[in-house]
C-alpha cells in the first residue's frame, strides 16, 4: 500500500521512456513536475488526455514544469503512441506496476461486474524539491489539463 500524500517527498523510481532511455524522477531535481498516470496506450480517454497535455505543452515548457505519462504499456507501445499522436513528453514504461503500486494508483476496478486490477487515472504535481504539492485522483480527462495549469499559474 502506498503512503503517497501531500506534503510528502515523492517516491523515487527509473523506468524506461519510448526510446528505451532510463529515466530518473531525481533527473528533474528544481523542477515541477506532472506524472500523469494513465491506464492504456491508444485508448480513446487517454489519446484526448495526452493529445490535451501535448497541446498545453508550451504553457507547461513556459512555466519550467515536465510533464511525464506513466501506463503499463511497453516502450514499443509508448514510441507508436508518441510518434502516432505528435506527443513531445515522455512516456514511461511501468510494465511490472512497481511504480503505479508505489504511488498508489494500482487499484482493484470493475466493469461490466468483471472485477481486475488496472491504473487509476491520477496526475500529481511534484514541486521543485520532489515532494507531492497536489494529488488529482480518479480524474475525469475533459478539462484535466487546465486543471494542472490553473493550480500551477495560480
Amino acid at each position: 500500500m502506498s503512503d503517497v500524500a501531500i506534503g510528502k517527498k515523492a517516491p523515487a523510481f527509473k523506468l524506461p521512456d519510448a526510446d528505451g532511455n532510463a529515466v530518473d524522477i531525481k533527473d528533474y531535481n528544481g523542477k515541477k513536475i506532472i506524472l500523469y498516470f494513465y491506464p492504456k496506450d491508444m485508448t480513446s480517454g487517454c489519446t484526448q488526455e495526452a493529445c490535451d497535455f501535448q497541446e498545453a505543452f508550451p504553457k507547461f515548457d513556459k512555466i519550467k514544469a515536465v510533464v511525464l505519462g506513466i501506463s503499463k504499456d511497453s516502450v514499443q507501445s509508448h514510441k507508436k503512441f508518441a510518434e502516432k499522436f505528435g506527443l513531445k513528453f515522455r512516456l514511461l514504461s511501468d510494465e511490472k506496476s512497481d511504480v503505479c503500486e508505489r504511488y498508489g494508483v494500482w487499484k482493484e476496478k470493475s466493469m461490466y461486474g468483471r472485477k481486475y486490477m488496472g491504473i487509476e487515472r491520477t496526475t500529481f504535481i511534484i514541486d521543485e524539491d520532489g515532494k507531492i504539492q497536489k494529488i488529482f485522483p480518479r480524474v475525469k480527462v475533459k478539462g484535466h489539463v487546465e486543471e494542472i495549469l490553473k493550480e500551477l499559474e495560480g
